[in-house]
């Protein structure tokens, strides 16, 4: 059974058309750069095809050429799209380079070359495919588990873009019918799938970007940016998973801003919201960049630092001393910022609640001693179990701070 090749590129364009009229739709609604991109580029290149496909006897030469550019011009902004969404400026002279060098392809060459004209543009369409298979390979850096289908779509069409032609060069270099071959006809086939699983993509990339951004959001303190209690817990307890298998120690700080209430309750809210947000700073600037730390209650905050017991504790006195001396004025004078700190650590592979829980008492132990302060809780059991049945019958009995 014969299939005719203007019907299919028709189906083709028409497929393309619609989903390029729901990306730019839904890009609108959710405010989303990329997906205009996607979606114009595919309106483009829908209406390129289809006037070349019914109007192709009633164009002119130049006509004809600058429909083509403008196919061009579309592969260019799938390319670019993929660069927006990742956070990219868009390549603007790579935009039009494709359209640019298909132009002058054609204007060089006799018109008798017509496979080489279209080898030429397929090699561009194929160029710009690598482009775009190549931006997304470049954030395999981000969590994306179904990263091959995004690589694979791209990449798959650009071969087969190639091969029948490249093939049909060889095997018919003078043949004037080329152009209504069976490859031509498989491509119009593969043009309908590469509109479908490009949007496909484009939908996995937009959807697990949602999910991140989600997750993110629900792991982290809007005020300070730093880990709520959620995202604290998680991190660390990937960080001690990760300490236990070196058999390396794990310390935990927690920290409590001295007199906080009195000082919302005299200065006002929004200072002690900076007073919070100066201390998220200051413990992230004193720390390294590999300890964690969030912010875990109302003036409480956290860190797990991947170092042994006495180093925690020097690290605890480094923040406390730059909180002292950070000091903060509002209009009724300055604020005394102080903290209290407890540290507890532990041999590896001891559980984040067994550190939450002997950092708390030592943490009440500082603030009872007579606050801005530092002190060490005991060497610790493994076992939340065995630490409690250790601490029983104490004035205080810990209770871990992150469930």
């Amino acid at each position: 059974m014969s299939l005719d090749i203007s019907t299919l590129y028709l189906v083709a364009t028409m497929v393309a058309a619609m989903l390029g009229a729901m990306l730019l739709l839904f890009g609108k609604q959710e405010n989303i750069p990329a997906l205009k991109w996607w979606g114009t580029a595919y309106l483009l290149g829908a209406a390129s095809v289809a006037l070349c496909t019914l109007a192709s006897g009633a164009l002119d030469e130049m006509l004809s050429l600058a429909l083509n550019a403008v196919g061009f011009v579309a592969c260019g902004m799938v390319w670019n799209a993929s660069r927006v969404f990742h956070g990219r400026k868009p390549n603007l002279p790579g935009l039009v380079l494709g359209a640019i060098a298909w132009v002058a392809a054609v204007m060089t060459l006799p018109p008798e070359a017509s496979a080489l004209r279209m080898t030429i543009g397929a090699g561009i369409v194929a160029l710009y495919a690598a482009l775009t298979a190549s931006e997304l390979w470049a954030e395999r850096r981000r969590a994306l588990q179904r990263r091959w289908a995004m690589i694979v779509v791209p990449v798959l069409h650009g071969f087969v873009l190639m091969l029948p032609i490249l093939l049909g060069d060889l095997l018919h270099p003078d043949d004037d019918k080329f152009a209504a071959s069976i490859w031509v006809t498989g491509f119009s086939v593969e043009l309908v799938l590469y509109a479908v699983g490009t949007v496909f993509v484009i939908f996995i990339l937009v959807s697990e970007r949602a999910v991140t951004v989600h997750k993110t959001a629900a792991s982290m303190d809007p005020l300070t940016g730093m880990f709520n209690r959620r995202g604290f817990a998680e991190a660390s307890s990937r960080v001690i998973e990760r300490e236990a298998k070196a058999g390396r120690p794990v310390t935990v700080l927690i920290f409590d801003i001295d007199h906080f209430k009195s000082i919302n309750d005299r200065f006002g809210h929004p200072a002690g919201d900076e007073i919070l947000k100066l201390f998220a700073t200051v413990v992230i600037t004193t720390l390294r960049i590999s300890d964690l730390s969030g912010r875990i209650g109302g003036e409480e905050f956290a860190a797990l630092l991947p170092c042994s017991l006495e180093e925690g504790v020097l690290a605890a006195e480094r923040v406390r001393e730059a909180f002292a001396n950070s000091g903060i004025a509002v209009e009724d004078g300055p604020v005394d910022t102080t903290v209290s700190i407890g540290v507890a650590g532990g041999p590896a592979g001891t559980e984040l609640e067994v550190l939450l829980a002997a950092a708390d008492t030592a943490l009440y132990q500082a603030k009872r001693t007579g606050r801005n302060r530092v002190e060490a809780a005991e060497e610790l059991p493994l076992s939340l179990e065995n630490w409690r049945r250790k601490t029983a019958g104490t004035a205080r009995p810990p209770q871990p701070r992150l469930a």
